[in-house]
């Protein structure tokens, strides 16, 4: 089973979510994909995917990117899975803390409030450090305008990494990957 996450203000909608979706489908495993909407409060957001994932018995890769990123090296610390990390949050609760207030989901247009109460949640959801890192696959531009790749680099040390030159925080050419991400 392969479900991906998606970031900060985004959703199932978002173009890398929907390149992966077309992918697995035009390979035969839609079934093997999932992309849930995920809930603004990171706890519920935790809580979805856990649900989502309790009848699954095989094995489960979990593909993160930004805000996703950082659920999927919480979750993947927790139950054990692999994780794909696309320009991924560290430290999710720092980084967001600037984006305190007012927020617009970009798909949706929900209106909502990033809060204290957020970060709290996200503060709890922290990983220190990743445990295994051969079960983590870093995919990290060094044009993100969002985060500073340097970040993610050295918080997976140790697990496979594929850098780019240039690109953007939505990962340019992410279509590229399909095949690594599969192998992985």
């Amino acid at each position: 089973m392969i479900v991906y996450l998606h970031g900060f203000n985004s959703s199932p909608a978002s173009g890398k979510a929907r390149q992966l979706g077309e992918h697995m489908a035009r390979l035969g495993r839609e079934a093997d994909y999932v992309c849930p909407a995920l809930a603004n409060s990171p706890r519920e957001a935790i809580a979805q995917v856990e649900a989502a994932l309790a009848p699954h018995a095989g094995p489960v890769t979990l593909i993160g990117s930004s805000l996703g990123g950082f659920y999927a090296t919480h979750l993947a610390e927790k139950h054990g899975w692999k994780a794909v990390l696309v320009n991924p949050a560290v430290h999710a609760h720092r980084l967001l803390r600037d984006a305190l207030g007012p927020q617009t989901n970009w798909h949706s247009g929900e209106k909502w409030e990033l809060t204290e109460a957020h970060l709290d949640e996200l503060a709890a959801l922290d990983v220190a450090a990743i445990t295994r890192p051969e079960r983590y696959l870093l995919l990290a531009q060094t044009g993100d305008e969002v985060l500073d790749y340097r970040d993610a680099v050295a918080y997976y040390a140790g697990a496979t990494q594929i850098i780019e030159t240039g690109g953007d925080h939505g990962f340019a050419d992410f279509e590229r990957h399909f095949q690594t991400i599969l192998d992985f």
